[in-house]
């Protein structure tokens, strides 16, 4: 069905993503939560009218994230990250409901900013139970010397005036039972706080869209803590909102007499965590290594050495001018991708619920020349 695209391209499926919004409309329903699009992991407004109507709002990390999230989804912005500008705090500020420091000290620094204004900011406190439930020592917030969060050593317990609530993040691609573990120590190091808080931040990683996630014990998990400290409870998972709702299509630009098979499609440039996880993406149509008749290892076209994206076997050679389909391709791939070496960045392409396909953007060399000065 891609054989007239040009490539490489991102595709997006309407019809995957209103799969993945049923699931998380019966979670906020079920559970009483409110669950924020985290913009760091997908941002493509052409798709924020369908999120808009089930999602509460957005999870933002930057001035950039927090305008875009405001001006397509109102003002309920959610503002966490590691540090903020002070020349940019009066307009975050604007765009903001609630914001999550990161330290006591920044909220000193800066809450000053919020006196006088006519719509009220909640302030909280990110912290850091030092429960590690993430492998990939990259993606885990409470790793050893993390600056992620305040942890319970540092923790300010008589220093609570004017913070409403607490933020936490621990997870990556997980299921419910390591909320479950989590919660247990942020109940167990920061219980004395939380009686205080009008509302607490679950933060991401909630693998809420996948097949085997436990949906039950996830709505069980927060109604009970909601009811037990009476807050309000937000969840603002990335990739469950898009999980499986995108692909990256590409072609085989040349095939090598050591097995080797170069693509326009490159990984540090345009699926960068298959580097940084890293991880092997799934293809369409193919399987392991040697499981079925012919083996490539796939590569992307920039002069990185790394530049690849794993091994893989298909049923037939493969050959110039071949669709290669690697799946699961919306989260962490628009957002995060870059023009190094000069390669164009893909088109992003949008499939409607009717199987159509609409370009919606392009890139070119004045999108790269733009970005140099």
């Amino acid at each position: 069905m891609y054989d007239d695209l040009r490539t490489p391209a991102y595709v997006i499926s309407e019809k995957a993503l209103q799969h993945n919004l049923a699931i998380l409309e019966r979670v906020q329903r079920e559970a009483g939560c409110r669950i924020l699009l985290a913009l760091k992991a997908f941002a493509l407004p052409r798709a924020f009218p369908a999120l808009r109507d089930v999602l509460y709002g957005t999870a933002a990390s930057s001035l950039h994230e927090a305008r875009l999230g405001f001006e397509h989804f109102g003002d309920c912005v959610h503002l966490c990250a590691p540090v903020f500008r002070a020349e940019e705090f009066p307009q975050l500020v604007q765009w903001c409901r609630h914001i999550v420091f990161n330290s006591f000290s920044q909220y000193r620094r800066l809450h000053e900013v919020l006196r006088g204004m006519q719509r009220p900011v909640s302030c909280g406190i990110r912290v850091n139970p030092e429960h590690s439930e993430v492998d990939t020592g990259m993606y885990d917030p409470c790793a050893p010397g993390s600056r992620l969060g305040v942890t319970r050593e540092h923790f300010e317990f008589d220093a609570l005036a004017g913070i409403e609530g607490l933020h936490f993040h621990t997870l990556c691609g997980v299921n419910a039972d390591a909320l479950e573990r989590t919660l247990a120590v942020v109940e167990e190091k920061f219980g004395a706080a939380l009686g205080a808080m009008r509302w607490v931040n679950f933060g991401g990683g909630h693998h809420i869209t996948r097949v085997d996630y436990d949906v039950d014990a996830l709505i069980r998990i927060v109604r009970d803590f909601r009811e037990r400290y009476q807050v309000e409870v937000y969840l603002e998972p990335g990739e469950a909102v898009v999980m499986n709702a995108g692909v990256l299509v590409g072609q085989v630009l040349d095939v090598l007499p050591n097995g080797t098979a170069v693509l326009d499609v490159s990984a540090t440039c345009h699926m960068p965590d298959v580097i940084e996880m890293p991880y092997r993406p799934e293809v369409s149509g193919a399987g392991l290594p040697g499981e079925l008749a012919h083996t490539y290892h796939l590569g992307g076209p920039t002069c990185l050495a790394g530049d690849v994206l794993g091994q893989y076997s298909f049923a037939a050679p493969l050959s110039v001018g071949q669709r290669i389909v690697f799946e699961d391709m919306a989260c962490y791939t628009m957002v995060k991708n870059t023009m190094f070496n000069g390669v164009n960045l893909p088109d992003i392409c949008l499939e409607t619920r009717g199987g159509d396909i609409e370009v919606l953007r392009t890139f070119g060399y004045d999108d790269y020349r733009a970005r140099l000065g």
